[in-house]
């Protein structure tokens, strides 16, 4: 017996962990740091951390009442009906529901290339097929109607990132807001927010208010640092809102996940100084890297150093895990997640250490 055909379905590549890259480099996992991976130097929230200490024994129980407080309390947060919140074990399966709930067989998706791999991976899990509109960096990676709109052709989703990842560029409100209008009725325009937080532009969500084919994708892996408990939501517009409960996998997001959930939603603090932090660090690695970068939105700097895989593994070497984008179609470029002062000041040492050695 075989698994259907997958041939088309590619494998998404997670940046490797510190226990791993330090077992094989026969280092100390203290003197790495991780910063290919988006997370939060800072760490979870700790009002988070307190809660899960808190909550520990109640894992024995579904969590019908914390899933039901939490939606309540992000949905009071945005101003919007609790069914309009789809709470879901991470914004990619926020991405799975949407698709479960608008794709039919054969249906066709539009994606950013270059972009986040799950979007065509889930397209392609509910049978959908694929195709791509292209963000050029002679233009630096610009995301404007025009570039959306010259590869859309009736498709029943539209996939829009921002900030984006990896480049970092944004779509304006106005801009996502022209998309929307100028596609078919019956194509959504998922806007998926993963990074907002790291930017003062405005959300898309008030976009979900005036119209019923946008829906808007939010997490708590980034700003809060719940990356490791798999939290995240999509926002839907109330006229199809009540489809989440013929798509959602029961239970799907944990007791534990939902009470951290509760608690970070208080953690202002933390959101502050995670936010502060990567403005910091983008601003520092744009001044301080001895190579092209391009501004971004996000906790993240893509730049552009020759041959990313040999400057990737050169950086991991010397205890600095940084993502190597060849798998994003970027061979020449690597990003660097924002880290702490300290992390980021060595990050941006190393990295510019090894460029002085290929040009020598």
């Amino acid at each position: 017996m075989e698994p259907r055909d997958l041939s088309d379905h590619a494998v998404y590549r997670a940046g490797r962990g510190i226990e791993e890259v330090a077992r094989d480099l026969g280092l100390d996992p203290d003197d790495l740091v991780k910063l290919s991976s988006n997370e939060n130097p800072f760490g979870a929230s700790p009002k988070a951390v307190e809660a899960v200490r808190e909550h520990a024994d109640r894992v024995s129980s579904y969590p019908k009442s914390a899933h039901t407080d939490l939606t309540e309390k992000v949905a009071d947060r945005h101003g919007l009906a609790p069914e309009q919140i789809w709470l879901t074990p991470s914004g990619d399966t926020a991405l799975d529901n949407l698709a479960r709930a608008f794709i039919e067989p054969g249906d066709r998706v539009l994606a950013p290339t270059p972009g986040f791999a799950y979007y065509p991976m889930s397209a392609r899990y509910h049978h959908g097929a694929v195709d791509e509109y292209r963000l050029e960096k002679a233009e630096d990676f610009a995301q404007t109607p025009e570039t959306v709109l010259s590869a859309y052709d009736g498709h029943r989703i539209v996939y829009v990132t921002s900030p984006h990842n990896p480049t970092g560029s944004e779509m304006s409100l106005d801009d996502v807001r022209t998309v929307a209008a100028e596609t078919d009725d019956q194509t959504l325009v998922v806007y998926d927010e993963a990074y907002i937080e790291f930017t003062d532009s405005p959300s898309a969500i008030d976009l979900v208010e005036e119209r019923e084919d946008v829906a808007v994708i939010r997490t708590f892996s980034k700003a809060y640092g719940l990356a490791g408990m798999r939290l995240g939501y999509a926002v839907a517009p109330a006229e199809w809102a009540d489809a989440y409960a013929r798509v959602n996998t029961p239970f799907g997001v944990t007791e534990l996940t939902c009470r951290a959930g509760l608690a970070a939603l208080d953690d202002d603090d933390h959101v502050e100084k995670t936010v502060e932090g990567a403005r910091w660090a983008r601003e520092y690695m744009r001044e301080h890297l001895d190579a092209t970068t391009w501004e971004s939105g996000g906790n993240f700097v893509l730049v552009e150093v020759g041959d990313a895989s040999a400057v990737a593994d050169a950086a991991q070497r010397e205890g600095v895990i940084v993502r190597d984008c060849s798998s994003f179609g970027l061979p020449e470029c690597i990003r660097i997640t924002c880290g702490t002062e300290s992390e980021t000041r060595r990050a941006v040492e190393t990295i510019n250490e090894i460029l002085a050695e290929v040009s020598a």
